[in-house]
């Protein structure tokens, strides 16, 4: 009796096994992106920067040194300073933002010249990249020009004992449309297979799965 018992549970976990397995490959069946080379043999300069909420920004009009102030951009993503009040401002490159600033003083000074200069460093959610599930420290990363897979991983500590790495998903929006892309973060960075470091856009959001065993 005993005997048949325990066969009647190894079968049974022979089958959950058997079935987790199997679901595990069948929603595996992402496609892949092409590789990125660790130094881009073109790189240069990314797209233009967009300030968002939270950004630090220090504006600095020319002979006003009054009116040249460092400024928070609020949650609300907008920003206030001597002489202006509710100034939207997220979504913009620097120097939009100091044309709107120029537009604003002109009713006070003639023809003012403002520069904004970024000096922290967070950018609306369309410029960063987002990494949640099963890494060292999940976490927003500002986007940085020819980001790459593998400087994901650097910025948020690797992975954690339980992560499922191979199995992690990338979204990504392609021409309005969300599209989900296979990435193997174990075997990048514990295989060391640099075929798997792939590159990075703004707005990424990487996922990356705890592992059914």
């Amino acid at each position: 009796m005993l005997v048949t018992k325990g066969r009647n549970v190894l079968l049974r976990i022979a089958i959950l096994l058997t079935v987790l397995f199997t679901l595990s490959a069948c929603g595996n069946h992402r496609p892949e992106l092409p590789p990125a080379p660790f130094v881009p043999p073109d790189e240069g300069p990314g797209p233009d920067y967009l300030v968002g909420p939270l950004d630090d920004l220090t504006v600095f009009v020319w002979r006003n040194p009054e009116l040249s102030v460092g400024v928070t951009i609020r949650p609300d993503g907008r920003l206030s300073m001597p002489l202006i009040d509710d100034l939207p401002a997220t979504g913009k490159t620097p120097s939009q933002l100091a044309r709107d600033i120029e537009e604003r003083l002109g009713v006070y000074l003639q023809q003012p010249i403002v520069t904004v200069i970024v000096q922290g460093f967070t950018g609306p959610f369309s410029q960063q990249v987002r990494v949640v599930g099963e890494a060292a420290n999940p976490q927003s990363i500002p986007y940085r020009a020819n980001m790459t897979l593998l400087d994901v991983m650097i910025d948020v500590g690797g992975l954690t004992e339980f992560a499922d790495g191979d199995r992690a998903t990338l979204v990504r929006f392609v021409d309005g449309e969300q599209k989900e892309y296979s990435v193997k973060v174990d075997a990048l960075i514990k295989d060391g297979d640099v075929s798997k470091n792939v590159r990075i856009l703004p707005g990424d959001v990487l996922i990356i799965p705890e592992s059914i065993l």
